[in-house]
């Protein structure tokens, strides 16, 4: 099967069954290079699953993944660890040692992965800190950072591993209002500066300022996808549009 090596990283007809129930049902998306494809939809969409189908920390019951032109062999365990550094997670829950310091958080996957050493894994570290703004909380613990400043250290250690792809899976959800602004900052500056990015997001002015595609999901199946401009136009009468409608009176209700 030939393989468009433009597109960096491609998903070709993921399906995932659990507990009896189907949740991906032959999901498919190609990624090219500074792309951002934003995934939306309702809560148990499977937006998530997919997402974690693609970097195998759930592993898809049938479909294709490429990256860079190579098909993933899933069960080769040396060859999904070295996907798996270029291929970066970000977390709804940060996921951090609670018992590192922020720099060694991010430095703990460039020495056990990497195999660098400490002083240039800290510093390392201390620049992608850097990066995200956090050069001054780079000695803190979690417990000491607020839930922005944690996502972006989590952002800051996927960042080490110099990734081909970065997956967000709802990087803003579990963060108080006031601290959503500064971790969307951060990904727009990835966006930018040409990361190549899959995200899932109800950041929905988000989505339609820096996505590339937005795909919509409901039940498993990206039931739409296209452009921001063509999905989220007034009157277009999609599925998205009136997604996006739905979350901004539920937003204006919530402000009231």
């Amino acid at each position: 099967m030939m393989q468009n090596t433009e597109n960096v990283l491609r998903i070709h007809e993921i399906s995932k069954n659990l507990g009896g129930k189907a949740i991906l049902k032959s999901c498919s998306l190609d990624v090219a290079r500074g792309e951002l494809k934003v995934l939306i939809g309702p809560s148990g969409a499977g937006k998530s699953t997919l997402l974690q189908c693609i970097n195998c920390l759930i592993q898809p019951d049938s479909g294709e993944i490429w990256l860079n032109g190579q098909q993933l062999r899933r069960h080769d365990k040396k060859e999904l660890c070295a996907f798996r550094t270029q291929v970066g997670m970000i977390f709804q829950d940060f996921n951090l040692f609670d018992h590192l310091t922020a720099e060694a958080n991010v430095a703990v996957a460039l020495r056990k992965v990497k195999g660098m050493n400490r002083h240039d894994a800290l510093q390392r570290a201390r620049e992608e800190l850097g990066r995200v703004g956090l050069a001054r909380r780079a000695a803190l613990y979690p417990a000491q950072l607020s839930g922005g400043q944690k996502q972006r250290v989590a952002i800051a250690r996927a960042l080490a591993m110099d990734p081909t792809v970065i997956l967000l899976d709802e990087p803003t959800s579990a963060l108080d209002p006031e601290l959503v602004g500064e971790v969307l900052a951060v990904i727009r500056d990835l966006a930018r500066g040409g990361m190549t990015m899959v995200m899932a997001t109800h950041q929905m002015d988000f989505a339609r300022a820096l996505a590339t595609e937005i795909l919509f999901m409901e039940q498993g199946v990206i039931i739409e996808r296209g452009t921001p401009d063509a999905l989220l136009a007034a009157g277009a009468g999609t599925r998205t549009q009136a997604f996006f409608t739905r979350l901004q009176d539920m937003g204006d209700e919530s402000a009231s």
